[in-house]
């Protein structure tokens, strides 16, 4: 990536409906660099979508937890982390789940209505015979959302 693919970037990270001509104009680069550059960045995978971002807040979703789970080992019947996964992934409240080193096997963030709503999800989470165990955390407040911006200032090439 260089200069100018980091301003196209932030540009339509801050404001994401923002047309390519408009964008020109903020830039000082034509139209065609700018789609050109766009067109690059996704093809290339750095651009991942244009969707809107949501709020887990403002759709009835306030508490957000992240559950460490131990995956059962060596048995056939588990299926072990794909198969876990693809039951996690069924489940609306997980956000996200990556498999992870260290004291667990995966690693959830899922979000619930309420701290009873989330010892629901917890359950659901665990009906996997491939789960032995979870440890769960309350996230209490967020300090840094999910962010990428300066990531990718910072690997901007002059």
């Amino acid at each position: 990536m260089d200069e100018i693919d980091g301003k196209v970037i932030e540009l339509f990270v801050n404001e994401p409906r923002l047309g390519v001509l408009e964008a020109s104009r903020r830039l000082g680069i034509a139209r065609g660099t700018v789609q050109a550059r766009l067109d690059k960045l996704v093809a290339a995978g750095v651009i991942t979508g244009w969707g809107p971002d949501l709020s887990p807040e403002a759709i009835g979703y306030p508490v957000t937890a992240f559950l460490t789970l131990e995956i059962r080992q060596g048995s056939a019947t588990a299926g072990g982390h794909d198969a876990v996964a693809a039951h996690l992934a069924a489940i609306p409240e997980v956000l996200e789940a990556y498999t992870i080193t260290g004291a667990g096997d995966m690693w959830a963030r899922v979000v619930a209505r309420s701290n009873a709503d989330l010892q629901r999800v917890i359950d659901l989470v665990l009906t996997d015979p491939g789960i032995d165990r979870s440890t769960t955390v309350i996230a209490l407040a967020t300090q840094i959302d999910y962010r990428v911006v300066p990531l990718a200032r910072a690997s901007v090439t002059s």
